[in-house]
């Protein structure tokens, strides 16, 4: 059993992780990706609570991929991997998290027990030169994604404040949360690369339609919690 810090949660599996909010640094290089509904899985709709519902746009809906790298500066360091869907309740718009990996078993375990956020543990290889970063994922030695980007200009000047909501379900436990990123905007060329048999092979071959790099980013998870 690890022993946790004053004031940390003792996790159910020993593994103990920050109370929230979780005050994060980092990046984020994120594409979405357009998916005819009929063509989406069925676990890409698992982690939706009940009372939400995807949003379909001419028949498709929209898929977010984002590599995250957590750095010093944060309560945690590691590296992500996440697949969102925009999701809604009426007039409020959140996204729900239904696959994702981690390099922290500190994030699993907070994710899971915090926020329902199903993440899994991965492997991950990134390496950084100036505006290019390669970043891979593999999971129980198999390989998922990987991601070939080089940062642009800026988008918008100076830092920005992007509401990143969520919703969630998870082990018949629903939770939606406030959080938001503040970190400068910046155009992104992204080459995706999917494994066709792996657990994101939906995504494969398949091009966004947009991608942004956001740099210099503090990160606030877990600000308004509702659980229920």
């Amino acid at each position: 059993m690890t022993t946790a810090p004053e004031g940390w949660y003792a996790g159910a599996n020993g593994v103990p992780y920050p109370p929230e909010p979780w005050c994060l640094a980092g990046s984020l290089r994120v594409s979405a990706f357009r998916v005819p509904a009929g063509q989406l899985p069925a676990e890409m709709t698992a982690s939706v609570p009940a009372d939400h519902s995807p949003i379909r746009l001419g028949g498709g809906v929209t898929v977010g991929a984002a590599f995250v790298h957590y750095t010093a500066g944060g309560v945690l360091q590691y590296e992500e991997l996440l697949v969102a869907l925009a999701v809604r309740r009426g007039a409020q718009v959140r996204t729900s998290i239904p696959l994702i990996w981690v390099s922290s078993e500190r994030s699993q375990r907070g994710g899971r027990e915090l926020w329902a956020i199903p993440k899994h543990l991965g492997e991950f290889d990134r390496t950084a030169s100036g505006p290019d970063t390669e970043t891979s994922m593999r999971w129980d030695g198999h390989r998922v994604a990987s991601l070939s980007a080089r940062d642009g200009r800026g988008v918008l000047p100076g830092r920005r404040q992007l509401p990143l909501p969520t919703a969630q379900t998870l082990d018949g436990r629903r939770c939606t949360a406030r959080n938001v990123a503040v970190g400068r905007v910046r155009r992104l060329r992204a080459r995706w690369t999917f494994a066709p048999d792996g657990p994101l092979g939906f995504l494969a071959g398949r091009s966004p339609f947009c991608s942004a790099a956001i740099t210099d980013a503090g990160i606030l998870f877990g600000l308004e919690v509702d659980r229920s």
